[in-house]
C-alpha cells in the first residue's frame, strides 16, 4: 500500500486524542515522550488530508495546560514527600541532582521557569508538580503555563507541519522521501535543542556547587 493510502486510512479524532493525552500526562509529571509524539503528529498533518494542524496545535495545547494544572494540584496537595516517592520511582527524573536543578531554576527565574520549562524536557515534566510544592501563586503559575503550553505546543505543530509540507513539494513524484527527510530534519532539530539543554544544564549544576573548580588550582 502506497504511504499517502495508509495514513489516509488513519482517523484523525485517534491522534488528536493520543497527542492531548500523552502531553497531558508528561505535563502532569510522568516521564513520557510529548515532544516526539507532537512531532511525529505534525509530521503526520503535513501529509494527512484529514488531520489539520490547527486542531492539532490546539489539542496539544490544551493537553499541556491541563496537565501541568493537574500537576500544579497534585504537588501543592503532596508537598515533598511527593518528591521524594518520585524520585525512589524515577530516580533518573526526579532524583536529587534533578530536582535540585530545578528548584534553582524556579528560584532564579520565577513563574518565568514555568513558561520556559515548556521546551527543555526535564522541566517540563517537573514544572506543574514543583510549582505547587513550592506554592507558586495560581494566578502566576497560570499564566506561565498558558503562555508557555500556547508557545511551545503552536510553535512545534506549526514548524515541523511547514517542514514536512515544503519537503512534500521538493520530493513531489517521491512523497515517501519527503517524508522520510522531514522525519530526519525534525529529528535533528529536535537533537541539537534537547543537546543544548543538557549543556545549558549541566553549566548550571556545575556552577552551583561550592568550590567546584577549586580542587584543580589547589594541586598546582
Amino acid at each position: 500500500m502506497h504511504i499517502q493510502e495508509w495514513l489516509d486510512t488513519v482517523p484523525a479524532v485517534s491522534v488528536y486524542l493520543i497527542v492531548a493525552l500523552v502531553i497531558g500526562l508528561e505535563s502532569l509529571g510522568i516521564p513520557l515522550p510529548g515532544e516526539i509524539i507532537l512531532v511525529s503528529a505534525a509530521l503526520l498533518s503535513s501529509q494527512h488530508d484529514g488531520v489539520n494542524p490547527v486542531v492539532l496545535g490546539a489539542c496539544a495545547t490544551a493537553g499541556a495546560v491541563i496537565g501541568d494544572s493537574a500537576g500544579y494540584a497534585i504537588g501543592r496537595k503532596g508537598g515533598r514527600p511527593l518528591l521524594a516517592k518520585l524520585g525512589a520511582r524515577f530516580p533518573k527524573h526526579f532524583g536529587a541532582p534533578q530536582i535540585a536543578m530545578a528548584e534553582r531554576s524556579f528560584e532564579k527565574w520565577g513563574m518565568w521557569a514555568v513558561f520556559f520549562g515548556r521546551f527543555v524536557a526535564l522541566l517540563r515534566i517537573f514544572a506543574g508538580p514543583l510549582a505547587g510544592v513550592l506554592h507558586m501563586p495560581y494566578w502566576k503559575f497560570l499564566t506561565a503555563n498558558v503562555l508557555g503550553g500556547i508557545a511551545w505546543a503552536g510553535g512545534t505543530t506549526a514548524v515541523i507541519y511547514y517542514v514536512g509540507v515544503v519537503a512534500e513539494s521538493w520530493l513531489k513524484k517521491f512523497s515517501w522521501l519527503g517524508l522520510v527527510l522531514a522525519v530526519l530534519i525534525g529529528l535533528t532539530s529536535l537533537l541539537v535543542i534537547k543537546q543544548r539543554a543538557k549543556k545549558a544544564a549541566a553549566e548550571a549544576e556545575a556552577a552551583a556547587v561550592p568550590g567546584a573548580a577549586e580542587p584543580a588550582a589547589a594541586t598546582d
